[in-house]
């Protein structure tokens, strides 16, 4: 059965890009990457969860191309995006003869979109990269955007780049392949683009929760198409984050990248940690007089109706706060929050009271 299928640019002049959207379009990905241009070699890096069946199947397309291809798998999880990881990766490339002609084609979630990019990035000062999500997570945020990197053991995402993929190619039947806990951590980011930006967004996340929690496929072509033109409009705007204007895409990441740290990466998932964090953005807000009690209400039904945490873990509000003034978000030591004013509207606010925090974290 064919479902509809949507296209969003990507609007960086030399740099820009598409982002293909569609259900059961994996076999496009050879087509898709020999229109771009000249390539001949292409190295998949993937995670041993994804290499059966879709890593396998973007390298049965590539090779139709008539593409060389190899097929590079890593261990699934947060502790890849490591550096002894790059450097095996790095001696790898050289291994299979790789060079400034070869794509890296990562297939994957956010971690290997993450890792394989930082690779793409450093590797021979730079070689081409083509993004494959497979995960809603990386579907909507990660693999549009062209940041890259990996963690240092004390901090998430601490080396990294800038480097835009050459396309980007989405197929929503990879959902239906991951387990409901990942799948529903992936919607916590689908919530954060409708408070921060687009409150009919919201308002039909709400309308759909059955839809959504079903995995519709033409429901989600369309909802991860409006996240994906969402964050392309904001990255055409703000590519290296430089006016702050691309902060407001870190909704509830404050809270949540400190809630991550402290209960060890995949306790708790990254959809999940941001869940929880945009509820304590929300109660911070209420705080300060920016919204009422019915914006943090609404958040916190639909986050639930959805299956995502709304309560804080049982951790030290004094360790939360610790580990939040090593974000890299932090500014001369001060912290900087995303705080709603309104459904779908967001501001960056500087020097908060760190009591009003705290309140905010223990309430």
């Amino acid at each position: 059965m064919t479902h509809p299928a949507n296209t969003v640019r990507v609007d960086l002049a030399e740099r820009g890009y598409d982002v293909k959207i569609g259900s059961d379009n994996l076999a496009d990905l050879g087509p898709t990457l020999a229109a771009l241009g000249k390539v001949s070699h292409a190295v998949i890096i993937t995670d041993a969860n994804v290499q059966e069946p879709h890593a396998v199947k973007a390298a049965e397309s590539l090779s139709g191309e008539g593409l060389s291809v190899d097929l590079v798998a890593v261990e699934p999880g947060e502790p890849s995006k490591s550096i002894e990881m790059a450097a095996g990766l790095w001696e790898g490339l050289l291994d299979l003869g790789a060079d400034r002609k070869s794509v890296i084609v990562a297939v994957g979630g956010g971690v290997v979109g993450d890792l394989a990019g930082f690779i793409a990035a450093t590797y021979a000062r730079g070689i081409r990269f083509f993004q494959v999500p497979t995960t809603l997570l990386a579907q909507v945020d990660s693999s549009v955007g062209g940041k890259v990197g990996i963690n240092l053991p004390g901090a998430k995402n601490m080396v990294g780049a800038f480097l835009q993929p050459m396309a980007v190619l989405i197929d929503t039947a990879t959902l239906d392949t991951l387990s409901e806990r990942d799948y529903r951590s992936g919607l916590g980011e689908v919530v954060k683009y409708g408070v921060i930006l687009d409150a009919e967004l919201f308002d039909h996340l709400e309308a759909n929760v059955a839809g959504l929690l079903g995995r519709e496929h033409d429901l989600l072509v369309d909802v991860i198409a409006r996240c994906c033109r969402l964050k392309a409009d904001i990255v055409r705007q703000d590519e290296r984050e430089e006016t702050g204007l691309r902060a407001v895409l870190n909704y509830g990441h404050t809270f949540g990248h400190a809630l991550e740290a402290l209960c060890g990466y995949g306790e708790l998932l990254h959809g999940e940690a941001v869940a929880i964090g945009m509820l304590c953005a929300a109660r911070l807000a209420e705080r300060l007089g920016r919204i009422g009690g019915d914006v943090t209400r609404r958040q916190r039904d639909l986050l639930a109706a959805l299956g995502l945490p709304t309560e804080l873990p049982k951790l030290d509000a004094d360790r939360i706060m610790e580990t939040m003034t090593r974000d890299k978000k932090v500014q001369h030591g001060l912290l900087r929050f995303v705080l709603p004013t309104a459904m779908g509207s967001v501001e960056l606010v500087g020097d908060v009271d760190p009591a009003d925090v705290r309140a905010a974290i223990e309430s």
